[in-house]
């Protein structure tokens, strides 16, 4: 024989493993409508011995606490039986609520962890773009002093040329010349 559990006639209803409590309710009452009818039972003949207390009449008293006697054994032996037979789509129901809470754990952990690589992606993000102003600042400060030199060295080459009695365009041939 197979270990597979027997097909329940639950399996596809959804409805069934996601229901409130008045649901539920309602549901169990009609999977084990004889619980509640020996409830009734027992309720009736405890209310009928009390009417019979009152109005001293012992022997039908004693006769209704019989029938409650008899009526909670009913209600003992109609849950005990509903229990047995309704055990495996209990047992599928805490099967089915423990996948679904896993899932439900596996669903925050990926999305706790989506978060994360998010942030860490938004943090790569900042630190590029602050590394590439400081490159950025740093190449303008390079060519301004590369523009401040070559200005003063422009300068000092024509100034040198000028007390050795050069022209500027010879000034400017020993410029070109010294690079």
């Amino acid at each position: 024989m197979s270990d597979a559990p027997l097909p329940s006639s639950f399996d596809g209803n959804e409805d069934f493993y996601s229901e409130n409590r008045w649901q539920k309710l309602t549901r169990r009452l009609r999977e084990e409508p004889l619980i509640p009818l020996g409830c009734l039972l027992t309720c009736w003949a405890l209310l009928g011995a009390s009417r019979a207390m009152k109005a001293g009449d012992h022997q039908t008293t004693n006769r209704m606490f019989r029938r409650r006697i008899y009526a909670q054994g009913f209600t003992i032996v109609a849950m005990a039986a509903g229990s047995m037979y309704w055990q495996e789509d209990r047992e599928k129901r805490k099967e089915y609520d423990t996948l679904q809470q896993q899932k439900k754990a596996q669903e925050k952990r990926d999305a706790w962890l989506r978060e994360l690589e998010a942030r860490d992606e938004e943090d790569k993000a900042m630190k590029a773009k602050i590394e590439k102003r400081r490159q950025m600042v740093a190449e303008q400060r390079a060519a301004a002093a590369a523009a401040a030199a070559s200005v003063t060295e422009t300068k000092s080459v024509v100034e040198a040329s000028e007390q050795r009695g050069l022209g500027v365009v010879e000034a400017v041939r020993d410029l070109l010349a010294s690079r």
